[in-house]
């Protein structure tokens, strides 16, 4: 069940079509990494027997396994038209109120002062997911008088997005609080942000979760692309979440928008996910199309994290073929001869062994990471063995992309957690450790367990010493797996 060859993850968002063991054992074995709640669905008592059966697949397996919440954020609709729905063409003038109306095709109830708020005339407002296009010429805090220039028809409560404009509204609704409380409460490990508009979402949504779980930014908005540079620093990782990304900008920026936001966390060493219609035809179908198999691809070769799953493992019909496919398609895709060089040209011209912000800034120096990696390429060995309480060694290991599986050993059952959203990363709980001797006969006991190695096997072995305190990799040896290893 754990590919000895598969580097990028996958992550499926869990719903009725898989909240039974059946179906998450099955993703278990498939090669799902990390497991997702999306609480913009489901009660929380739906939730936490979901959160159940994934810890209860763990328990068994003792295998850490990532649970990751993702929390809904400000929902902006329309109101209600008295027949449900109205006809439209380019041309036609509606006025968008505050106040509570009974919908027409002249007038509709728009229940956001913030977006009044921050309405000027010509500002664009996108309806139905970019189906309808409205234009603003009049506008005050309770009204604004528009004009069409796309769509037929609009209908009932359907979703409003204003592509170029800075809301005055919190990342986090009250049903977001709630939510967030109770997810934190359960015990996920990673918390997904919705709607961050600014670094002063995150830094809200930190004070809240603090250090029991990290926090993965989901770039949604035209406006977070403007603060790329900050919202990296501040998060844990990111989602490229390109539904309400492509709804909000061009299609044709979409796709370089996607390199910029996984080149800017490969930089910084913090984990990217690649989200949203990546296997979509397969809600309704047993196979993809050819344009999304090369979707998930070409994720895969820009060197993303992980790549999702949404409606395909959570609502659809094939949830157990979707992924099932996507691990073939990463498979694949990482054993293709251009695959290891267009990883390698993606180094965007950093220096080996450097952490990078977007800016260019060096927050911190480990050349024992990047030296882990050459030495793992030019001694054949297996694998590269990294002990971890906080989780920063493995994770700049895994930044420098080696071609070699990265085992994470760490007595941090949290810390082995959340290092399965880690590229190429492999993780195992383990009880403390007190010598490199001791590290040494774990690592390669481990490669064993999980199939990397066998006997006279290298492996590289990287470290912080002495055990036991925070600081940077300072050890890095060149091991062989020994009888005594085995015992």
């Amino acid at each position: 069940s754990m590919s000895p060859r598969k580097r990028a993850k996958i992550v499926a968002t869990i719903g009725p079509a898989s909240s039974n063991l059946e179906v998450l054992t099955t993703f278990f074995d498939s090669g799902v990494d990390v497991f997702r709640l999306n609480f913009s669905h489901g009660e929380h008592a739906t939730h936490r027997a979901n959160y159940d059966m994934i810890r209860s697949l763990e328990a068994k397996t003792r295998r850490p396994t990532c649970i990751l919440a993702d929390i809904q954020g400000p929902k902006l609709r329309l109101g209600k038209f008295k027949d449900g729905k109205i006809d439209i063409q380019p041309g036609h003038k509606i006025t968008l109120v505050l106040e509570e109306v009974e919908g027409t095709a002249d007038k509709v109830t728009l229940p956001h002062p913030e977006i009044f708020a921050a309405l000027e005339p010509e500002a664009l407002l996108l309806l139905d997911d970019g189906k309808v296009r409205l234009r603003v010429k009049k506008c005050t805090k309770t009204k604004a008088d528009c004009v069409v220039e796309a769509g037929t028809k609009l209908s009932d409560r359907k979703g409003v997005n204003v592509p170029n404009l800075v809301l005055p509204i919190s990342a986090l609704t009250e049903k977001d609080r709630l939510d967030l409380d109770f997810a934190l409460k359960l015990g996920v490990d990673w918390v997904a942000l919705s709607f961050v508009q600014n670094p002063a979402d995150v830094i809200e949504a930190r004070r809240i979760v603090g250090e029991r779980a990290h926090i993965l930014v989901k770039m949604e908005k035209p406006s977070a692309l403007h603060h790329l540079s900050d919202l990296v620093t501040l998060s844990d990782g990111m989602m490229v979440a390109r539904g309400d990304l492509g709804v909000e900008l061009p299609p044709e920026q979409v796709p370089p928008a996607q390199r910029r936001i996984i080149s800017a966390c490969r930089k910084a060493g913090k984990p990217v996910i690649v989200a949203t219609q990546m296997l979509e035809s397969m809600i309704t179908s047993p196979v993809p199309t050819r344009a999304e198999a090369s979707d998930v691809a070409s994720a895969v070769y820009e060197g993303a994290d992980a790549v999702m799953l949404s409606a395909e493992s959570a609502a659809g019909r094939f949830p157990i073929e979707a992924v099932q496919t996507m691990a073939r398609i990463i498979d694949k895709t990482e054993s293709s001869p251009q695959y290891r060089s267009l990883l390698e040209g993606l180094g965007e011209g950093r220096p080996s062994g450097v952490e990078q912000n977007v800016d260019g800034s060096v927050p911190s120096q480990n050349p024992i990471a990047a030296a882990a990696k050459v030495v793992a390429e030019q001694t054949n060995a297996r694998a590269i063995v990294t002990h971890s309480r906080s989780g920063r060694t493995v994770t700049r290991v895994s930044r420098n992309r080696p071609n070699v599986p990265v085992v994470c050993l760490s007595p941090s059952l949290a810390t082995a957690r959340v290092q399965n959203l880690s590229w190429g990363v492999k993780p195992k709980h383990i009880g403390p450790l007190s010598t490199e001797a001791e590290l040494v006969e774990k690592g390669a006991q481990v490669l064993i367990e999980f199939g990397l190695a066998q006997q006279d096997d290298e492996m590289v072995v990287t470290a912080g010493v002495p055990f036991g305190k925070a600081g940077r990799t300072n050890m890095l040896r060149l091991e062989r797996v020994s009888d005594s290893s085995q015992s």
